[in-house]
């Protein structure tokens, strides 16, 4: 095991719904207690992340480990359109001296899936007014916390929603085609999208989801951010970012400021060169000219995809799988960077890269792979500054609930009580200070 060099962050992230808790005023949380819900269960109290980040910023330190990448939820900031909360900001303010008192950079994502509940009763991620909304937010953040901070991300995974789509008519076309095996159709389809989705439950409860969803937000179809994306509401989300860096910018010029993407590693089997292409473009390629004046790019990778001559195929036959149906593949993240470094020419952060095993010690060899790989990229000069592994304790991964078991660190849904893996440690072994 070789260590990185002093000043590049090892690190573990979290996003605030999925750790905290009782983030009542989101969206995501309204949509967990539909009747006829696609979540397995709510969130609820989730890791209580809320009321316990001191310990779980302790024992990230304690490991070694020298960053913490975590989101604002802006849901508890502004739970009402235009009425901020100033006791949600100072909790996230107390977390950050927490960080720095624990010699951890505190890394912050200002949009991580969730919004609040009021933002889709407008429309959501496909109204236009979402853009200043967003940056109405963002900017009362920083005005209150930028001093504080030297990295933001302002949206997580900004082409999710396109992936989403993606996925989504394949799933009807597989299921359509075959509508015997829709079962299998629909896990196939799950395995290759990054986040937790049940697009089975989602088929079966769409007459019903249409009329709670109504009911609740007064739409039938909700544009939640995690939503499948029209290429309308695709430029919206670049034009929100673009928005809030250059509010960022104006208020903290000293804070650096970038996004993340959701990224495969796209491989061509012969004849299938043309679909590889197209999903790249898809994927990374066309946000180029929104994120060019940004000082870093969140890469975030976990498996890679294959293509063939009819378009996608499924994982090779024999191959390992995690909890969440995806390859076990960490050799991606190299290939990733590598293929990210050849057009976007700014510092590069991997925000998340992970796998959900309850054999910890698969976890340890996917670590140990996937940093090689990094190390690579930095030995041929490509300007990598940080790797955050997914997550930093087991959470609610969103439709799928608390089954996928992502973290270094275990959590008790009883007690609460947290144990940590000897994954982090081992995580932590490769910090230079």
């Amino acid at each position: 095991m070789q260590k990185f060099e002093k000043g590049f962050f090892i690190g573990a992230a979290t996003a605030a719904h999925q750790v905290e808790g009782n983030n009542i005023n989101s969206d995501y949380w309204a949509q967990e207690q539909l009747p006829h819900s696609s979540f397995t269960e709510p969130s609820g109290i989730a890791c209580d992340h809320y009321h316990r980040y001191e310990e779980d910023i302790k024992l990230l330190a304690d490991a070694g480990l020298n960053a913490y990448r975590f989101s604002i939820e802006w849901a508890r900031v502004e739970p009402e359109e235009g009425k901020f909360d100033p006791e949600a900001v100072e909790h996230y303010r107390k977390v950050i001296a927490c960080c720095k008192a624990h010699g951890a950079e505190p890394i912050v994502t200002l949009l991580h899936f969730t919004s609040p509940k009021w933002l889709i009763c407008k429309g959501g991620w496909e109204a236009e007014s979402t853009v200043e909304d967003f940056k109405n937010y963002v900017v009362y953040v920083m005005e209150q916390l930028g001093s504080e901070l030297r990295y933001v991300c302002t949206i997580n995974e900004a082409n999710m929603g396109l992936q989403l789509a993606t996925i989504s008519k394949r799933f009807r076309l597989m299921a359509e085609q075959a509508a015997q095996n829709a079962a299998s159709a629909g896990k196939s389809a799950e395995g290759t999208v990054q986040v937790g989705m049940n697009f089975q439950k989602m088929m079966e409860n769409m007459k019903f989801a249409a009329m709670e969803n109504a009911q609740v937000f007064g739409t039938p179809q909700p544009q939640i951010f995690v939503s499948e994306r029209t290429p309308e509401g695709n430029l919206l989300v670049r034009r929100a970012h673009a928005a809030a860096r250059d509010a960022i910018k104006a208020i903290c010029p000293q804070v650096k400021v970038g996004l993340t993407l959701s990224l495969h590693d796209l491989q061509a089997q012969p004849g299938g060169e043309a679909f590889a292409q197209a999903a790249w473009q898809e994927e990374f390629t066309h946000y180029l000219p929104y994120i060019k004046e940004d000082d870093f790019l969140g890469v975030q990778n976990y498996t890679r995809t294959l293509y063939g001559p009819q378009g996608q195929l499924s994982a090779s036959e024999g191959a390992e799988l995690t909890q969440m149906e995806y390859e076990f593949y960490p050799q991606a993240l190299e290939h990733v960077i590598r293929k990210v470094a050849e057009e976007f020419k700014g510092d590069l952060i991997v925000t998340e890269n992970g796998i959900a095993t309850a054999d910890d010690a698969r976890r340890v060899a996917f670590i140990r792979q996937a940093l090689d790989g990094v190390q690579h990229c930095i030995a041929d000069g490509i300007p990598v500054k940080g790797y955050f592994h997914w997550s930093l304790m087991d959470n609610f991964e969103w439709q799928k609930g608390y089954a996928m078991q992502f973290g270094l660190i275990a959590v008790n849904r009883e007690t609460m009580e947290r144990t940590a893996k000897p994954s982090l440690a081992v995580l932590g072994e490769y910090c230079g200070a």
